[in-house]
């Protein structure tokens, strides 16, 4: 007997627009996808500052099932990005099923179906519930003394207040990662004054973004198997060149090579040591850039390395008591990564809750479930290979993944299904036993790390976690909860 599953997924970001395609390219047509903000995209909707651009080849940044013959650069910029997945929401017919500006507060296991509240009050059901939140949505605002005394116009980057004119102003940007780096090269001589507060140097990857011409857009278009075979050659290139660098391989040491090239263009020695990393490349996510070091260079732009003591009205006091005035603040201090799925308040069938399973960390069995919330799968859950390498692959795998256990469902193999608790820690042990290993565990603060100090992310190469979740495992599965039926 077959039956009909229903399903909800939270976020209509990059991950639950993968989810919502796929369910109803497998016939599932009882599903509605849950989204918090007015529109979807996800980051791509959220991040709208000078200078955004994806770190990753637009190519091997979109969905196999909706390839884009028309990317106008090599790496394309957030609107284009953003744009793209608003398509491909159109393109599919799932906006009928999207419920924008719906964000969930609560959702619970209870007589054999998920339970959904929302913050209007409504409660949905469902069989199935995908968690597809993301991992960047989160801005950290961060804690420095007197930032609300600012008198000038102060906000996250992924926040950008785009009625804030910066003509004539000065502007400091607050963090280096990639996107202050971004920021950087994009106002760099557009502004009277730019000042970079840099706790921390990034190594910078100089790789050059060339414009798509219009007969390679036309030949694409003409023959789709040139986009097919773009992306196979590009996503085996992120293959090799990742593991070997998450691992002491030749790549790691070219990679090297190549940022400290890079960093000798900067000919002052001052500055130079100032930009200088203490740690290995690729141990923080890496910055690529053509143009950055070019850009602290120019006129009127200054970097400061001494540590931030207090904001006061009038700008930006730093440990040496130096106050660098400012008309504007852009935090480029990032965002809370392990929040994942937080703050909704998840509660399985044995009553035990996402805070309590996370009391030590988020973990997860095999990037996509955990053990006591049945019928409920993650996409870029704890340990995805959310490193450089394009996150679009990923989500369409584990949302491949979660299909497979839905799939089942309708056959009638089971009514509720979760990871052991066993199944669930002997793969974490595996993870952590090669976490230290790894470039991310070398010496250096980053996102990537977790209370225990050791990555989050996954220590293999990306093929090995597709491979990984092409078999169901459904012997490390639970299938007896208390309240549900076989």
């Amino acid at each position: 007997m077959t039956r009909e599953p229903s399903v909800i997924v939270i976020g209509a970001g990059m991950s639950g627009i993968c989810m919502a395609v796929k369910l109803k390219q497998a016939g599932i047509t009882d599903f509605t996808v849950l989204e918090k903000g007015g529109d979807v995209g996800g980051t791509w909707r959220d991040n709208t500052y000078p200078g955004l651009r994806c770190d990753v080849p637009s190519a091997f940044y979109q969905y196999t099932f909706d390839r884009n013959p028309n990317w106008s650069h090599f790496f394309s910029d957030g609107a284009e990005i953003h744009e793209y997945f608003r398509r491909t929401a159109d393109r599919f017919g799932i906006r009928d099923h999207i419920e924008l500006n719906t964000e969930v507060t609560d959702a619970r296991f209870t007589d054999g179906r998920w339970h959904v509240r929302t913050g209007d009050g409504r409660t949905r059901q469902a069989d199935f519930l995908v968690g597809a939140t993301g991992v960047l949505h989160h801005p950290v605002v961060p804690d420095i003394p007197g930032l609300d005394t600012f008198e000038g116009t102060t906000f996250h980057t992924a926040r950008w207040d785009h009625s804030a004119s910066l003509a004539g102003k000065r502007v400091a940007v607050i963090g280096t990662g990639s996107t202050g780096v971004q920021i950087v090269t994009a106002l760099a001589g557009e502004v009277p004054e730019l000042v970079l507060f840099q706790r921390t140097p990034q190594w910078v990857l100089p790789v050059p973004n060339w414009r798509n011409d219009p007969l390679t857009r036309a030949l694409r278009r003409r023959f789709p198997a040139l986009t097919r075979l773009e992306y196979r050659a590009i996503e085996q290139i992120f293959s090799v060149l990742v593991a070997g660098m998450v691992r002491d391989g030749w790549q790691r040491k070219l990679l090297s090579r190549l940022c400290e090239l890079n960093l000798r263009t900067v000919r002052d020695k001052r500055l130079r040591e100032a930009l200088t990393p203490d740690y290995q490349a690729m141990c923080k996510r890496l910055v690529m850039s053509p143009n950055f070091y070019r850009a602290v260079r120019r006129p009127g732009v200054r970097l400061v390395t001494d540590a931030i003591d207090h904001v006061e009205p009038r700008g930006v006091v730093t440990a040496d008591g130096t106050l660098h005035e400012v008309d504007v603040l852009a935090l480029a201090t990032g965002f809370d990564s392990h929040a994942y799925l937080r703050p909704i308040e998840m509660v399985g069938p044995t009553g035990r809750t996402l805070a309590e399973a996370w009391a030590d960390g988020p973990k997860a069995y095999r990037t996509v479930a955990l053990p006591e919330f049945p019928n409920f799968f993650l996409l870029m859950g704890p340990h995805s290979p959310v490193g450089n390498f394009s996150l679009v692959p990923i989500a369409e795998v584990q949302a491949d993944y979660a299909l497979t256990w839905i799939e089942a469902w309708r056959r009638g193999e089971y009514t509720a299904a979760a990871p052991s608790r066993e199944a669930t820690e002997r793969y974490n042990a595996e993870l952590r036993a090669a976490m230290p290993d790894t470039v991310w565990a070398s010496g250096c603060q980053s996102w990537y790390l977790g209370k225990d100090g050791l990555p989050e992310v996954w220590p293999f190469s990306p093929h090995r976690h597709a491979k990984m979740l092409r078999d169901r495992h459904t012997g490390e599965f639970d299938s007896e909860f208390e309240g549900v039926k076989a």
